[in-house]
């Protein structure tokens, strides 16, 4: 007969110590978009109030009606996904190349090569000659300045390299005794073998594309290809406008359930979104991804 193991009590205060910990963690990580999600579906002179937590007092779609009624929103989302699907597959294309160069070991310039990338992780031209050498590139009012400059990323090349490093010189001598170039070895091998850390940088890359709304502005002034984030900011910059003029009786009666307050948080919910719903498929490849590749053994 069997004797029942008890956990010992030390063991059981330490264990429920970590869960309260955990929990309360894990509650100041997602209070704020359930806070905001209340806002956004509350109405906006009634937020103003405030005391608004967990659920909306005065339920409105004024705010979502207001984002979506425009046309350009779906514009700006179609240049958006645009931009993160073409500059997340070449930057994770060309990053991984440069990143599987270096890690060849028989390359006499590798460490040279790490050394030059590693520089420009924190030194850079500036803003002026950046925009300038944009111009210079005819680059400038053109959807390719949107994944061009972001072919090479250093802190993305060095996690790569890193996950590449590790991986079985075998495998790469017996493509080369078979006669393949290292461009086929990198798209044939490479790339199946290392797919944990090219999705884990993916999220990165993705992120970084879906965010970015400054480069829209200063490199594409005509507005053809505003993605969503820049028509976004304008909106909510012309909502700030109208609420310092709402003793206009049209303006009053078009934005009464509006305010900067609810329609901020209604932005914030449709640029995160798509994220938090991709994320969860790719969570399983980004932590295998970046642990595998940045641990030595």
């Amino acid at each position: 007969m069997q004797r029942s193991i008890r956990t010992p009590l030390p063991q059981l205060a330490v264990d429920a110590f970590i869960v309260i910990v955990l929990v309360i963690f894990g509650f100041v990580v997602i209070y704020p978009f359930i806070n905001l999600l209340a806002l956004s579906l509350n109405d906006g002179s009634d937020a103003a109030r405030g005391g608004i937590y967990f659920f909306p007092r005065k339920f409105s779609l004024a705010a979502y009606e207001m984002l979506f009624q425009n046309d350009k929103l779906f514009k700006g989302l179609a240049w958006s996904a645009l931009r993160v699907a073409v500059g997340t597959v070449t930057c994770l294309f060309v990053t991984g190349l440069l990143a599987y160069i270096i890690s060849i070991r028989s390359f006499s310039g590798r460490k040279m090569m790490r050394i030059l990338f590693f520089v420009t992780m924190y030194f850079n031209g500036g803003l002026i000659p950046t925009y300038l050498l944009m111009v210079k590139l005819q680059l400038v009012n053109s959807f390719h300045v949107y994944w061009i400059p972001s072919l090479i990323n250093a802190y993305f090349m060095l996690l790569m390299a890193s996950y590449i490093s590790d991986l079985p010189e075998a495998l790469f001598e017996s493509a080369r005794i078979d006669g393949a170039s290292e461009f086929k070895i990198y798209r044939s091998i490479v790339i199946p073998v290392a797919m944990p850390v090219f999705a884990a940088v993916s999220i990165y890359s993705a992120v970084s594309h879906w965010n970015s709304w400054f480069d829209v502005m200063l490199y594409n002034s005509n507005g053809k290809f505003d993605t969503l984030q820049v028509y976004l900011r304008r909106l909510l910059l012309e909502v700030e406008a109208t609420e310092q003029i709402r003793d206009q009786q049209l303006v009053l009666r078009k934005f009464q359930s509006l305010s900067p307050l609810t329609l901020r948080a209604a932005t914030t919910i449709v640029v995160t979104a798509p994220i938090l719903l991709i994320y969860p498929f790719l969570q399983k490849y980004f932590i295998g991804g970046i642990t595998l590749g940045s641990v030595k053994g």
